[in-house]
């Protein structure tokens, strides 16, 4: 039987998951140029690992294996010259912390989105008053 294989990064796999999510607003994806990006998904893990102080712990309460956010770390720590978390091993339960550089990253991210939010404010509302109304699923009534 053949195996279909992701071909996804960890970074696509994880800022996919975080859009299929229903949020309204804006979502901000920095492209470099080379391929490498940083989107909503790795910094969610991020801040995440910030409160959890684990990977492990951060990968549970995204929904996600532990292997598939331990590659998202490692892509975002291979992305930029300086470390973005610093493990401890062998500590049992919260292993894992931002460095000052994953910190300013995290504020870095969130300021550029907070800047594209009041900058497209204005169009997106726009968008949003011609909107259809939404359909129900078969069977379920349309409130309004």
């Amino acid at each position: 039987m053949a195996r279909h294989r992701n071909t996804q990064s960890p970074g696509e796999a994880a800022d996919a998951q975080a859009a299929r999510r229903p949020r309204d607003g804006l979502f901000v994806r920095v492209y470099f140029g080379d391929g490498r990006h940083l989107g909503p998904g790795m910094i969610e893990l991020l801040e995440t690992i910030r409160r959890e102080r684990s990977i492990l712990s951060a990968a549970r309460s995204l929904g996600m294996s532990y292997r598939r956010a331990w590659l998202l770390v490692d892509e975002i720590g291979r992305t930029f010259r300086q470390p973005v978390v610093e493990t401890h091993p062998g500590r049992r339960g919260h292993g894992t912390d931002l460095t000052p550089f994953g910190e300013r990253l995290i504020a870095l991210y969130r300021e550029v989105e907070r800047r594209s939010n009041e900058a497209s404010r204005a169009a997106i509302d726009e968008m949003r008053a011609g909107l259809a109304p939404q359909e129900a699923p078969a069977g379920e009534p349309v409130e309004g």
